[in-house]
């Protein structure tokens, strides 16, 4: 045996006897979304419909068995069953009609409808290789960065060179830039050899 109630604000009950246990079902929906929670609780085999009762901001639910009656607590967070005998004064009983359909049974989502495929992506263009720096100059002064270079005037120093750079007949240390002489084996200022 099964019974639903609407309980308003678009929350409904489902209250459903499989033997010794009574099955209840919370339902809540707005929007067009629909959530719901399930309890079981051993109550044994009921001897009559079960009973509702509102209440405040929740509901009682009454289920009679040969054991005696007991009481299940709906709250709009979660269902418990009672200890004691509540004190129903002022409540109000709710209509709950039988039902032949299971909770487990009805459908509770439309199935999906198949996505549209993305579109493939474009390949990437490949980059354009980089072009060479250019030689700056400022005034009197040129640098170049491959082979390293720099002019200044009539003084010219190159990087990665082992050879000292001759300029207007002077020598230079081709680590630190010092002058050096000919005949110099290290340079005076950093102890680069010189050949």
């Amino acid at each position: 045996m099964a019974y639903t109630c609407n309980l308003g604000s678009g929350q409904q009950i489902f209250v459903e006897d499989r033997g010794n246990q009574t099955i209840v079902t919370l339902m809540s929906g707005s929007g067009g979304q629909q959530q719901q929670a399930s309890s079981g609780f051993s109550t044994g085999k009921w001897t009559k419909p079960p009973t509702l009762y509102r209440m405040g901001g929740g509901a009682i639910l009454r289920i009679d068995t040969e054991g005696g009656a007991h009481f299940i607590s709906i709250q709009s967070n979660g269902m418990s069953a009672m200890s004691s005998m509540p004190t129903l004064a002022g409540a109000e009983v709710a209509q709950m009609q039988q039902t032949s359909t299971s909770v487990a049974s009805e459908p509770t989502m439309e199935p999906m409808q198949p996505m549209e495929p993305m579109q493939p992506m474009q390949p990437m263009q490949p980059m354009e290789p980089m072009q060479p720096m250019k030689p700056m100059k400022m005034g009197d002064m040129e640098m170049r960065a491959n082979p390293m270079e720099m002019r200044m005037g009539n003084m010219q120093m190159s990087m990665g060179d082992s050879q000292p750079a001759r300029q207007s007949g002077r020598n230079f240390c081709p680590q630190c830039g010092a002058g050096v002489s000919a005949s110099d084996r290290f340079c005076s200022n950093c102890g680069h050899t010189l050949n």
